[in-house]
């Protein structure tokens, strides 16, 4: 859900995965603070910082 960067934007709630959760597949809820992934679509989710500067890839968009 997360693999387009047109469906991301700041401001949003989303799950990320972080790097070190990848194995276990922990999810962090945040809110985009900044889109770092440059390619219009990545297989395993669009890197973002969240505004808690925690950085991860996108699994859900949470909708509000």
């Amino acid at each position: 859900m997360g693999q387009n960067r047109s469906s991301i934007h700041v401001g949003q709630t989303v799950e990320v995965v972080k790097k070190r959760d990848q194995r276990s597949g922990n999810l962090t809820e945040g809110v985009v603070k900044k889109i770092l992934t440059n390619s219009s679509f990545h297989p395993h989710g669009i890197k973002v910082m969240l505004e808690s500067g925690e950085v991860g890839r996108v699994k859900n968009i949470i909708e509000d």
